[in-house]
């Protein structure tokens, strides 16, 4: 009798520490952050994190549908909100992990002088402004803004080339199919794009804040586990990639 309860004892441990993998429904300004985060995680925990990268609006749309992501981290924090107000999301894990910015980026073979900012894009030689899609890209949204409140909107609209979301917008321009784009500062600084062009921040004043956000969803198998990455979150180590990508912490988080 002792020795079977030893075993049932063994076998509940080995259970309780087997690695888990989370499944992350990830805005695509965070894809070259999240590898970052992912591996400094992995090494702590022995946990995986399995991303798919899109747009916040579509993956909001896919949850409501019953997605069996155990995370959504989501360029506008109102997504995850709308998701705990209707029970999808676990009450009390909305996490503001990060505030966006965005910037115009040219290929290092422009020659347009982007020191002039949002006014460039009425430049005779600009013929394609790629943007997110402003009906589910966060960051389409606020490019958006900014150009209606820089006056130019109704100047460039009939220039833009809509990206499904922010990395297939900064493909369009580093492809060139666009001749200029407003993408996320945190694209613009990343290795891949870093030496590929050149950027220019656009005031944050123009455009009301990018608050990010992320939730445990209702639709997890691994609730306490998702919880506890949330948590690492905060700690500095982990904040430090979200700024090495650009990103400003939230002062409320």
């Amino acid at each position: 009798m002792k020795r079977t309860l030893a075993l049932l004892l063994w076998g509940v441990m080995v259970v309780s520490c087997a690695a888990e993998e989370l499944t992350v429904a990830a805005a695509s300004d965070l894809s070259f952050a999240m590898p970052e985060i992912a591996k400094k995680y992995e090494d702590a925990t022995g946990n995986t994190l399995k991303i798919s990268y899109g747009s916040s609006g579509n993956f909001f749309v896919q949850i409501q549908n019953g997605a069996p992501f155990d995370l959504f981290f989501s360029a506008d924090v109102n997504y995850p909100k709308k998701l705990e107000s209707s029970g999808l999301a676990e009450p009390g894990t909305l996490l503001k992990y990060a505030v966006g910015k965005i910037v115009l980026w040219v290929s290092n073979g422009s020659k347009l002088d982007i020191s002039k900012r949002l006014q460039v894009l009425t430049d005779p030689a600009v013929k394609k402004i790629a943007i997110a899609n402003p009906a589910h890209a966060p960051y389409g949204r606020a490019a958006e803004a900014a150009l209606k409140k820089d006056g130019v909107y109704d100047q460039v609209k009939d220039k833009f080339v809509l990206g499904e979301n922010i990395s297939q917008t900064a493909q369009f321009v580093d492809t060139g199919n666009a001749d200029i784009g407003i993408i996320a500062l945190s694209l613009a600084m990343s290795p891949t794009l870093k030496p590929r062009g050149r950027y220019v921040e656009i005031p944050a004043d123009l455009y009301p804040p990018i608050e990010q956000g992320a939730v445990v969803l209702r639709t997890s198998s691994r609730t306490q586990a998702a919880k506890q990455f949330l948590q690492l979150l905060k700690k500095p180590e982990y904040q430090a990639i979200f700024k090495s990508y650009g990103f400003a912490l939230p002062v409320s988080r």
